[in-house]
């Protein structure tokens, strides 16, 4: 068992990392894991490749008990995208979605619509970029089979509110990608038909471990176009080939890579022994840190300041003269963000220490000092 304490103290990294919603440096845990198992398939053991292949159960379990559903509705994916692009392609009719979503969402949007045109983008362009119930409202036709949201932005750092969303679109599809907040913040997963995520960002568990849940809705309207020979139940079809298997296996093409899912199992594992919401209140807390820094040093911040409308990210939007000094003192003072199109994006996690904080107010200080009004 994992109690906070102790998953607080596994982030072992130098100080300075604060840049968790682009890459999520490994887990102690996880690169003990990975040892081990590499060492089972060097074997050429049965019973050795065996516990290794268990992984893809124990990855499924894990993301199902976060989720509240049961494992044969989780299919395990190479990342958020490909579940994803399982999802769109097999949606006939309108889905609405923003133009600001990550390319993951819009790219597989636009793919889907130019490949088959049963799918039509149905585009959105909020104000703040937050994709509220009200703005989902809004925009809401007759055609509107589906709507495509993030758990948390990237851009903003902005946290949807599922509930209240599917309050909004009533029996339409809702389909989540969950990649900047699973396991990291409370969210009511069963409002959504979709949820897809991947275990490389906040749960440190590494490239290739993607997942995705195909709620009952989903499993009825959503053709699985993209299923290979792993889509099947029985084994494998030699010498025939069955219809998709009825569960949320139909959403796999090929065998699962073992090695990813015992990543991803291992770092499920701590988020399910610690808590989401213990690790939510901390993680909030970082956030907070972050934001009195910014206010302190009059650096505008564009992230909700509502706890429950944000999870880890902080985004902050200098303005224009400031953005390329700033970054400056921030990477001058040893700090990883992300710089994009002006706006500086800072995701603390639930280990960031008072070191990093302490050079995150240093260079937001020395930035200060030097600014010209």
């Amino acid at each position: 068992m994992t109690d906070l304490d102790s998953y607080m103290a596994s982030f072992d990294g130098e100080p300075g990392y604060l840049d968790w919603a682009a890459f999520g440096p490994l887990a102690p845990a996880v690169r003990t894991e990975v040892q081990a198992d590499t060492e089972l398939l060097g074997s050429g053991r049965r019973t050795s490749i065996q516990l290794v292949d268990d992984h893809e159960r124990q990855a499924r379990e894990l993301v199902a008990r976060l989720i509240g559903t049961d494992a044969a509705q989780v299919v395990l994916q190479p990342s958020t995208t490909y579940g994803l692009m399982h999802a769109l392609y097999g949606i006939a009719g309108g889905l609405m979605l923003s133009r600001a979503e990550f390319p993951s969402l819009t790219v597989a949007a636009t793919r889907a619509s130019e490949s088959f045109g049963s799918l039509h983008p149905q585009w959105v362009d909020p104000v703040d970029g937050f994709m509220t119930p009200d703005v989902v409202r809004s925009a809401l036709t007759e055609d509107t089979r589906a709507v495509a949201v993030s758990l948390v932005d990237f851009r903003t750092g902005y946290r949807a509110d599922l509930a209240a969303l599917r309050e909004v679109i009533g029996d339409r599809l809702l389909i989540v990608d969950a990649i900047q907040g699973f396991g990291m913040v409370q969210a009511d997963y069963l409002a959504a038909d979709v949820v897809c995520g991947h275990g490389y960002k906040w749960l440190r568990a590494g490239r290739g471990t993607g997942f995705a849940w195909f709620g009952e809705r989903a499993l009825e309207r959503i053709a699985p176009v993209l299923s290979g020979f792993g889509g099947v139940d029985g084994g494998l079809p030699v010498d025939t080939v069955p219809a998709p298997a009825p569960s949320a296996r139909a959403f796999a093409v090929s065998r699962v890579d073992t090695l990813a899912a015992g990543r991803l199992a291992t770092a499920l594992r701590e988020i399910v022994d610690v808590g989401v919401a213990n690790i939510e209140s901390v993680l909030s807390e970082r956030a907070a840190d972050v934001m009195f820094f910014a206010d302190r040093y009059d650096v505008p911040v564009i992230t909700p300041r509502d706890p429950e409308r944000r999870a880890g990210i902080v985004t902050l939007e200098p303005a224009p003269q400031d953005a390329a000094p700033l970054s400056a003192s921030l990477v001058n003072h040893g700090l990883t963000v992300t710089t994009r199109g002006g706006r500086i994006r800072v995701s603390p996690h639930v280990g960031t220490g008072a070191d990093t904080l302490r050079l995150f107010g240093d260079a937001l200080a020395a930035f200060a000092s030097a600014r010209v009004w």
